[in-house]
């Protein structure tokens, strides 16, 4: 499904694997961040490089109702 959708493999497996590095929720793995985190970056704008991309791909995924394809990451780990 995430393949068809055009989004790349290894930044969606990095989703349930890296850990926030910094902030309110420093430790806590990117697919656990909640929508209301995201959508703060959101509006304040998304780090720069790698993990800007990452909670961007997050947002998408969270903000579209597309949960389902970080639980079946979650379920391939």
């Amino acid at each position: 499904m995430a393949n068809e959708m055009g989004l790349n493999p290894e930044i969606l497996k990095s989703l349930v694997e890296q850990k926030m590095p910094f902030g309110k929720y420093k430790g806590t793995v990117l697919s656990n961040l909640p929508v209301s985190y995201l959508e703060w970056f959101n509006r304040k704008g998304m780090p720069p490089g790698k993990l800007g991309m990452q909670l961007h791909t997050l947002y998408e995924i969270k903000s579209n109702g597309l949960e389902e394809i970080l639980h079946q990451l979650k379920q391939m780990k």
